[in-house]
């Protein structure tokens, strides 16, 4: 991949789509991890103003120094990127206080991670809304269209997407072009809603590299019959899960109403 080309290419698109619109910049949450890393430099390449949003929840701590040692690269590198730390720990525990009670809490857990990522959106639209700016997406190819792997109206609400177009490995390869911190490329990739260091692999049961292929040979028409062992396994996982969500890739879905009714 011709990294450099590339990241031109995106920040010209986000720097382009900024202006028609008629914002000030972008607002983008960061996790510690890889995609809002590199997608938190490309805004700040635009030149535009790019708030940062640390957000923790019962945060793992390794996640919460790998996002603040990111983000005050990021300000010292950029003049128009800036720092903004919204403790939503006490909102969200609030909110479990004011639901009602379950006899099993780990029913509720995948419904409570949810809840972690939508609050985190309302964080950042509020500050969008506040100070005219877009909600800049870290969604990555295979996770935004080969398995689904976001909260549909949690990190799933965005205004724009700039990495939604490049696989994983790919946004690593960006990441290293870039001369993002060593500690953010090698750690493991995980969307931490868990409050703990579960990977994102140890959710999906597949590493990134297996989706890409799986979601390839998808791409190709393959089907289950075509494999064996490992990859079999690594197929089915990704056709489940591509399945499964696809009420998150897809337009809503919208009765339409046949006009002889209406009469």
């Amino acid at each position: 991949m011709q990294a450099e080309k590339v990241v031109e290419h995106i920040v010209h698109w986000l720097k382009n789509y900024a202006v028609k619109a008629n914002v000030n910049g972008f607002v983008i949450g960061i996790s510690g991890g890889i995609d809002s890393a590199v997608t938190s430099t490309l805004c700040a390449k635009t030149g535009l103003k790019v708030k940062c949003l640390e957000m923790p929840i019962h945060q793992a701590e390794n996640q919460v120094s790998r996002g603040a040692r990111h983000i005050e690269w990021l300000t010292k590198n950029f003049e128009h990127a800036e720092k903004q730390h919204v403790n939503l720990t006490p909102v969200f525990d609030s909110l479990l206080e004011t639901l009602p009670k379950v006899e099993n809490e780990e029913n509720r857990f995948m419904a409570l991670a949810n809840t972690r990522a939508r609050l985190r959106m309302t964080s950042l639209y509020y500050f969008a809304g506040l100070e005219g700016l877009l909600v800049a997406g870290t969604g990555n190819k295979v996770e935004d269209f080969g398995v689904g792997f976001y909260t549909k109206y949690g990190d799933g609400g965005v205004d724009l997407s700039p990495i939604a177009d490049l696989l994983k490995t790919e946004v690593f390869e960006i990441a290293a072009h870039l001369g993002i911190h060593d500690e953010i490329l090698k750690a493991a990739p995980t969307d931490g809603l868990w409050g703990d260091d579960r990977t994102d692999e140890d959710q999906i049961g597949a590493t990134y590299p297996e989706l890409e292929w799986a979601m390839h040979m998808d791409d190709l028409g393959k089907t289950a019959d075509h494999f064996t062992d490992r990859k079999l396994e690594v197929f089915k996982i990704y056709k489940k899960l591509n399945s499964a969500n696809q009420h998150k890739m897809q337009p809503i879905p919208v009765c339409e109403i046949p006009l002889n009714l209406k009469k």
